[in-house]
């Protein structure tokens, strides 16, 4: 039996949003895609979930990470909020019945937050240097293996202006850019709960963002048999 990959996604005005490349890649990962909807009980979803993949999206407001707005209105674009408390709540319950969690871009900068972590509201504005991640490749360097991760250096592809600057509870960093932002995350003592900066999804060809998915599938296949 397949293992049930529950994904979140977007609201775009009335409508749900989701990229196709979310699907085929646990699709190509041997998992059965299933897209959640924003929903009040996020805790019945998870019962019904083998594991959880939270995908891309817009801003995280400050406040939920105990900050204050620090760069111009203009540079933020708000995920909504009832897609944050949704995915929040999810997480919880993802975490609370150890099912393992895929996070991407946004849904890394959640994981960190929920986790008491704070984020560069804009990497540009707030830094003197950065490399550009709001486009095109760049290369990270894996800075911690675990679970088997393959070590060395990798080419992403890179579309966002936030990060993650402090480390959550119980989070360690694994990947970092050229010039220190960090690209991936993991909960320590956990089965497999990681964060990545950039979007594996879109780049499914290349060995660490295919490992990312068949990791998610492999151990949501253990969740699956231990809860029949």
């Amino acid at each position: 039996m397949k293992p049930i990959i529950g994904i979140t996604g977007g609201l775009d005005g009335d409508s749900l949003r989701l990229r196709q490349d979310y699907v085929s890649a646990i699709v190509n990962s041997g998992g059965l895609p299933v897209v959640l909807p924003v929903y009040q009980q996020a805790a019945e979803l998870s019962d019904l979930i083998d594991g959880l993949l939270l995908t891309g999206g817009a801003d995280i407001p400050a406040y939920l990470y105990g900050g204050k707005d620090t760069v111009p209105e203009e540079y933020i674009t708000l995920e909504r909020k009832e897609r944050i408390a949704f995915e929040t709540e999810l997480l919880r319950e993802a975490l609370r019945k150890e099912k393992p969690v895929l996070a991407v871009c946004y849904g890394m900068q959640l994981l960190n937050v929920h986790h008491g972590g704070t984020l560069f509201q804009d990497i540009e504005y707030q830094l003197d240097y950065v490399i550009n991640h709001r486009k095109g490749m760049h290369d990270i360097d894996i800075v911690d293996l675990f679970n088997g991760a393959l070590k060395g250096r990798y080419t992403v592809n890179s579309s966002h202006h936030q990060a993650v600057m402090d480390v959550g509870w119980g989070i360690s960093v694994f990947a970092l850019a050229g010039d220190g932002i960090v690209e991936g995350i993991y909960k320590r003592d956990y089965n497999f709960c990681v964060g990545v900066q950039w979007h594996p999804e879109r780049i499914f060809y290349d060995p660490l963002s295919a490992w990312l998915f068949e990791s998610l599938a492999v151990n949501a296949i253990r969740t699956s048999r231990s809860r029949r």
